[in-house]
């Protein structure tokens, strides 16, 4: 499904077709064992299931992959599961494709993994009318200015849905605008759902304004398209 011409939504990931480019959002990778070291004992198991779609989506033959900030999880030091889960990914990307990771909050100390594999961190990128960000603060650049689309991450979209009695959560991706810019915010890539939209406040500075007018393509096994936030509040309230 396409949420913008040339621009396609594939699992939890976009494709720019074009421009052969697939973008990652927010991968947390490690987050088991930050939980585990907090006395929260799951099993570590999501990296297995984001390897396994990570692979089906490099059946698309990608030029370039842009992961959107936080690919690991842990702030202040690197955790030995988040550091072996990074550079296996790691690994594997950048023998496919050529990999740039976008700079997320959760990202500090990430650069010593990537030098290892030489692999680019950056604030931002910028590719023709693009602009690629983690999301948590808005750039003052020249470029960022003259950019038409930008692409975010940071925010883990989702909304809750249900009947009074049950209620379920899914993840989806955001279509709006940032001043004089297309906005398109991606889920979060890593299985734990993300923030019902629906009633929580964002956290991005991308998303201070109502989101009553930006679109909603909701993800369960495939993308379907929710129309417009506004419309889906009168629904569940």
């Amino acid at each position: 499904m396409e949420i913008l011409k040339g621009i396609e939504i594939k699992n939890k990931a976009l494709w720019l077709k074009k421009e052969r480019i697939l973008v990652i959002g927010d991968l947390h990778l490690g987050y088991e064992q930050s939980l585990n070291e907090q006395g929260i004992l799951i099993p570590r198991k999501n990296f297995d299931e984001i390897f396994i779609e990570i692979k089906n989506l490099l059946k698309l033959k990608p030029k370039k992959i842009i992961i959107l900030g936080d690919l690991k999880h842990e702030f202040g030091n690197i955790l030995k599961q988040e550091g072996e889960d990074v550079i296996k990914l790691v690994k594997k990307l950048s023998k496919c494709s050529d990999l740039l990771v976008i700079r997320g909050n959760h990202d500090g100390v990430l650069f010593p993994l990537l030098k290892k594999e030489n692999v680019s961190l950056l604030d931002e990128y910028f590719f023709k009318d693009f602009c690629f960000l983690h999301g948590h603060k808005i750039p003052e650049s020249l470029d960022f200015k003259k950019s038409k689309i930008i692409i975010i991450g940071h925010e883990h979209p989702a909304i809750e849905l249900g009947d009074g009695i049950k209620k379920e959560k899914y993840k989806c991706f955001l279509l709006g605008r940032f001043k004089n810019k297309k906005l398109v915010v991606l889920p979060s890539f890593f299985p734990i759902l993300g923030v019902n939209i629906l009633k929580e406040k964002p956290l991005s500075p991308f998303l201070k304004k109502d989101l009553g007018n930006f679109s909603i393509f909701v993800i369960y096994k495939k993308p379907y398209f929710f129309g417009k936030l506004k419309n889906i509040r009168k629904l569940t309230n």
